[in-house]
């Protein structure tokens, strides 16, 4: 399980500077993910690689669990503390 769950993490991230992943769609300002159980466990390390590829962090905003639906996330500056 962990060798898939890397393998899915390392294709997400090789796909995400064009924005669409196996699964994923997303541009600068955020994405969704289809909704598989799958999915659902390793979104949140999949919406991290897509938006640090434009040097921003990601937010799960919503997750719609049901097959045909969509987890969406958005890409947010960092906020730094003085």
């Amino acid at each position: 399980m962990l060798r898939l769950t890397f393998t899915l993490v390392a294709l997400a991230a090789t796909l995400g500077a064009c924005g669409i992943g196996p699964g994923l769609t997303g541009n600068d300002t955020g994405g969704i993910i289809n909704w598989t159980r799958e999915h659902q466990m390793v979104a949140p390390q999949w919406a991290a690689q897509h938006c640090a590829g434009y040097g921003k962090v990601a937010r799960i905003t919503s997750v719609h669990a049901r097959y045909g639906q969509y987890i969406s996330f958005e890409c947010t500056f960092p906020r730094y503390r003085l």
